[in-house]
């Protein structure tokens, strides 16, 4: 080999070794992967926590509630074979917006500050063990709830020290949530939310038939005063 080839082939080699270490992160934009919930009792129990919570805090932007969405928090393993997406819970601290799943290397090492699983007869075992275990060692998720809705069976955990204590309830049943400072309760057979004072949080529909009935009265109140409420 000649000299100018030798120094050719030196200088490829000492530009190959100054190259930086090229980084590789996982993706974030993975597809949530879950199966049906069990039942129509199940999913209408979710959309209703869902639906109370978003109306409730309308006018923040600042936290995320779903539910049946797979949470990615390993990225050598994205999806855990022992489990899937809680049924409903909420992150704190971050921007509301639609998702595709809940990635936790791509939301800033973020994990749920609330879990609340619909139990049934075939998933209590689970919910109440392997779910409960993966909440309290590795997502360190403060409030863990379960709710069943045959047994009307509500349960609630507050971590302490790294390990879930049970919540006691007050005179009625209502399991008090630090994270959302909101209570949770059981009303018609449905897990319901409660402001401090007492006051049950309504879903839209709700406040819209409540703005219905007002309308209806005070209408009927001007017609006895001889007032078409339409003129």
């Amino acid at each position: 080999m000649s000299l100018v080839a030798q120094d050719l082939v030196d200088q490829d080699l000492e530009s190959t070794e100054e190259l930086p270490e090229v980084i590789v992160f996982p993706p974030t934009d993975l597809w949530s992967d879950e199966p049906p919930l069990e039942s129509d009792l199940h999913w209408l129990q979710m959309q209703l926590l869902i639906d109370c919570l978003t109306w409730l805090w309308r006018d923040r932007n600042d936290f995320y509630a779903t539910g049946n969405l797979t949470i990615y928090y390993s990225p050598e393993q994205r999806k855990s074979q022992d489990f899937r997406g809680p049924d409903f819970f909420v992150v704190l601290g971050t921007e509301r917006k639609h998702r595709k799943s809940w990635v936790v290397w791509g939301e800033n090492g973020q994990y749920p500050n609330v879990i609340v699983e619909i139990i049934s007869q075939s998933t209590a075992q689970v919910d109440k063990g392997l779910k409960k275990q993966i909440y309290q060692d590795v997502f360190r998720t403060p409030e863990y709830f379960w709710f069943h809705p045959n047994r009307l069976e509500l349960a609630g955990f507050l971590l302490v020290g790294g390990q879930y204590q049970p919540l006691e309830a007050n005179d009625r049943g209502w399991l008090w949530s630090q994270q959302l400072e909101l209570y949770l309760g059981v009303q018609n057979r449905q897990l319901r939310f409660f402001t401090r004072e007492g006051q049950l949080v309504p879903t839209p529909a709700e406040v819209a038939e409540v703005a219905q009935q007002r309308a209806e009265t005070l209408a009927a109140q001007l017609r006895e005063l001889g007032i078409e409420p339409n003129a």
